[in-house]
């Protein structure tokens, strides 16, 4: 018997389950809370007790670990990670104005070099490695990774390669070359999938190494996978190079398991977590890819992922109080550690700030909001500000966010901590609200109360109280949650609707014609809207909020027995599926380059270079697919011919070349 152990570490809880491979029937399977800046923590306490759940089983039998995380995702949403710098080689200032290269960067540094090459892989301009060492002793501290994005390094990526062998000399620091992510074209693209890609490296080490280390002390010596944002599998080692591949990890596993465990072979799947809400069109039985690469965080990468709309709302989205006469709410789209969950963690701290607050009228804006240091030392390379609001809290420990800011000009300094994932931040979420509501238990009823109670107290416009009692405050704080799941859902329906609108899916789902026919309404002009497809709501809160949903929608929920663990279940049902890719162009004729992974090389007949590519990617592509562990790999080729007519006569332009190599990762069968 076959058992694979299968693992998701979400913003908020870390799943496990375990999967009988030969009769596909889950065993067991568990939760624990995910814990921070530890890791290991929270994933070994979900292993511990998932195995705990299947007594007499020798963890020693595991046959293969996979693991599923939204940690990446999250951290785009939520503009964290790790400090980097980006080195751009033959860039124009309008290439670097493109593909939001700015706002990814975020104030980072940037390196801006001479060289790159032209379309045909020729050397435009040579390369300024004095110019590199100049910048890179010029570098501030607290940089964790560097990315290399050189132009049309696809066509020949040298220069590329070349930097990051003088950065790795000089500085020992991981790099990431944007060829090796992409072998599309679109250098700006490129460079902010690299820089993102740089980004999540440290983070993302951090996962594998608490995976690896809990299950090493458990003896437990078989493979570690990784889901990528495709739905596919791929080996933890690769996945330490390219993190960026797991962006979408999670919402990517969530479908697998969602149609394993509900068998519907035509539905929108509705994902919340503690961050994000992941929707995703579920046809025939499989979902679509993006062609156009994922989007997360508001950045359109180059990363090859399920089609999926990912929203910052979640169970732990943070409440905002909008200004007004009547009061209105919004939610997400950044994520807090509820008020309960801080309560059982703190009790004593958190109940005397409540209990302060609540003898206070007019209470405290921020009583109900706690700041968490996730940092035993002081981080260096930090700005003065932030350096002393760091040793403040150094200090202090958990506080209470008022205690913690002494100046209305010391808050954005804060919310640069929490960017660059030091602090954590607690306030109230709509798991607080379930709480109140006794839609959810398990963590501190009492403090999620008086929470509420504070946040009612809150005056609207109008001068009147927000809400009679914690009670009603909380009903608002979900069905604004019900509301905004509403719109999401809408939104991916007109999306992936085969209907040619004529107005953009966002209009149309906040149109008033759409809101008077979810409404029914039968005046003399009767209106009536629903969703064609079920909703299959996963994540361990939708049983809370989804039942509203699917009414206001008018269609049929699904609610899986394992809905809550769909994640890690869709983890150990995949497979591997490793590509490579590469083209040939014809800069002249009678000239045809293929564009091999070790750099280009030329022929006189275009099948020739077609050839020798297909020759290299089939080698590439099942060297990694046997690398992650795929005993005889299936290789499939796609190929897509770029010609233009010439006085009536078709003209060889381009042709693509892409080779997967597939098949279910070796297991151990007894």
């Amino acid at each position: 018997m076959a058992i694979v152990l299968g693992v998701d570490t979400g913003g908020t809880y870390t799943d496990a389950v375990l999967l009988d491979e030969e009769a596909q029937r889950i065993t067991a399977h568990a939760k624990a809370l995910t814990t921070r800046p530890d890791l290991a923590a929270g994933i070994g306490a979900a292993i511990d007790s998932v195995l705990t759940r299947a007594p007499g089983f020798d963890p020693r039998q595991i046959a293969m670990v996979s693991l599923s995380t939204t940690l990446a995702t999250n951290a785009l949403v939520e503009g964290q990670g790790e400090r980097v710098a980006l080195v751009l080689i033959g860039f124009d200032a309008a290439e670097r104005q493109r593909a939001g290269l700015a706002d990814a960067l975020a104030g980072d540094p940037l390196i801006e070099l001479a060289g790159g090459h032209s379309h045909a892989g020729n050397e435009r301009q040579k390369l300024d490695l004095a110019a590199l060492d100049a910048a890179l002793d010029a570098l501030p501290p607290g940089i964790g990774a560097l990315a290399v994005a050189a132009s049309f390094a696809t066509r020949n990526p040298a220069h590329e390669q070349a930097v990051r062998a003088r950065i790795r000399e000089r500085t020992g620091l991981p790099v990431t070359c944007s060829h090796e992510l992409s072998a599309a074209l679109g250098g700006p693209r490129r460079a902010l999938t690299a820089l993102l890609n740089a980004r999540l490296i440290g983070m993302i080490d951090r996962l594998i190494a608490a995976c690896e280390s809990h299950l090493a002390r458990l003896s437990i010596e078989a493979p570690l996978m990784v889901v990528r944002g495709d739905g596919a599998l791929v080996s933890a080692a690769l996945v330490r190079e390219r993190p960026i591949e797991t962006i979408l990890s999670g919402p990517a596993a969530s479908v697998a398991g969602a149609s394993w465990l509900t068998g519907e072979s035509e539905a929108l799947i509705s994902d919340i977590g503690g961050t994000t809400t992941d929707i995703c069109l579920l046809r025939d039985g499989r979902p679509a890819i993006d062609p156009e690469g994922a989007r997360v965080g508001g950045f359109r990468t180059m990363v090859e992922a399920v089609a999926m709309r990912t929203t910052g709302l979640g169970g732990d989205s943070e409440v905002h109080l909008l200004d007004g006469l009547e009061g209105a709410l919004r939610l997400g789209p950044r994520r807090l550690m509820p008020v309960a969950l801080a309560a059982r963690q703190h009790p004593a701290l958190v109940h005397a700030a409540l209990d302060d607050a609540l003898s206070r009228d007019p209470a405290p804006e921020n009583a109900a909001r706690f700041v968490l240091p996730l940092f035993a030392t002081l981080p260096p390379g930090l700005p003065p500000r932030e350096a002393q609001l760091a040793e403040r809290l150094l200090e202090s420990g958990p506080a209470p966010e008022g205690a913690v800011l002494r100046a209305r000009i010391e808050a954005p300094a804060l919310q640069k901590l929490v960017a660059r994932g030091l602090v954590l931040l607690a306030g109230v979420t709509p798991s607080d609200a379930a709480h109140v509501l006794g839609r959810q238990t398990g963590w501190d009823h009492e403090a999620a109360q008086k929470a509420l109670t504070l946040m009612a107290r809150r005056r609207n416009g109008r001068g009147e109280r927000r809400a009679p009692d914690a009670a009603a405050m909380a009903q608002q704080i979900v069905d604004q949650l019900v509301a905004q799941t509403v719109t999401c859902l809408l939104e991916a329906a007109f999306a992936e609707d085969p209907h040619p609108w004529s107005e953009a899916p966002d209009t149309l789902a906040g149109h008033a014609l759409m809101q008077a026919g979810l409404a029914r309404h039968t005046g003399l002009v009767r209106i009536e809207a629903r969703l064609g497809a079920p909703v299959i709501g996963l994540g361990a809160s939708a049983g809370c909020y989804y039942g509203a949903v699917a009414k206001r929608l008018g269609t049929r929920l699904v609610v899986p027995d394992l809905a809550g663990v769909a994640n890690a279940v869709g983890a150990v049902v995949g497979q591997v599926a490793m590509h490579a890719e590469g083209s040939v162009t014809a800069p002249a004729p009678g000239l045809f380059i293929a564009h091999l992974p070790q750099g280009p090389e030329r022929f006189a007949e275009p099948e020739a270079a077609i050839g020798a590519l297909r020759a290299a990617l089939h080698i590439e592509a099942e060297s990694r697919a046997r690398r992650a562990g795929v005993g005889e790999p299936v290789l499939h080729e796609s190929r897509e011919d770029i010609t233009a007519e010439v006085e009536g006569q078709p003209m060889f332009i381009e042709t693509r070349l892409r080779l997967t190599a597939s098949g279910r990762p070796r297991i151990a069968t007894s």
